[in-house]
């Protein structure tokens, strides 16, 4: 399959390039500084561009099966990236005719708020309302463009994110009464559900949390 992967150069953006690669499909990876990847292989494509500059989007969107998307920015930072660069490659998507589009935003907000409870109190009172309260509106709108597009999307809510090894074993889809959490999965498992979203319509058009 021809794969886009938007911020292949971040934590999570890495696991999805070099996974997609392991498993023999054909990638573009669209980054703004390319010496940041430090991914080599005869099966990936560099697309250098701006995810602010829609029309950077389109000659690498062309002919590509499906986007995988794990844009991201400082969590403290003023902005909309995730916002604005997803709505950018939406239309680019639709510009050239790709339907399919995986997106990893967060867990604890909207409908899976109250998974918060589960989570350390300066965390839930602290770090969410004042560190993460622009990262986490920037998301509500992101997921909002996704929602409203009519594309075939899945988008991937993880719980705290890790540098722990990839396991392939974690809880998806819970409601946000579930229970016994840990609230943390690792990017390397982020990545790998990702990718299964390629083939799989168990998700679709859904927001499944992920977590152990």
């Amino acid at each position: 399959m021809k794969l886009i992967i938007f911020g292949a150069t971040g934590a999570t953006g890495k696991h999805m390039v070099e996974q997609a690669l392991e498993q023999g499909h054909l990638v573009t990876a669209f980054v703004r500084d390319p010496s940041k990847l430090g991914i080599m292989h005869s099966n990936l494509t560099i697309a250098k561009g701006d995810l602010m500059d829609a029309s950077s989007i389109i000659p690498a969107m062309q002919g590509q099966d499906a986007v995988l998307c794990a844009i991201g920015a400082p969590a403290n930072k003023t902005g909309t990236v995730r916002s604005d660069g997803t709505r950018n490659i939406i239309q680019a998507m639709k510009a050239t005719g790709v339907k399919r589009l995986i997106c990893q935003t967060s867990l604890g907000y909207g409908d899976s708020k109250k998974l918060l409870d589960q989570t350390p109190f300066i965390f839930k009172h602290i770090i969410v309302p004042f560190i993460l309260k622009k990262a986490f509106a920037d998301h509500a709108l992101q997921e909002e463009y996704i929602k409203q597009s009519q594309l075939d999307w899945i988008i991937a809510r993880p719980a705290n994110l890790t540098d722990e090894a990839y396991t392939g074993v974690y809880k998806q889809g819970f409601p946000a009464t579930e229970k016994k959490l840990k609230m943390k999965i690792s990017r390397a498992d982020v990545a790998d559900f990702m990718l299964k979203q390629l083939t799989a319509n168990t998700w679709l058009r859904k927001t499944p949390g992920l977590s152990y």
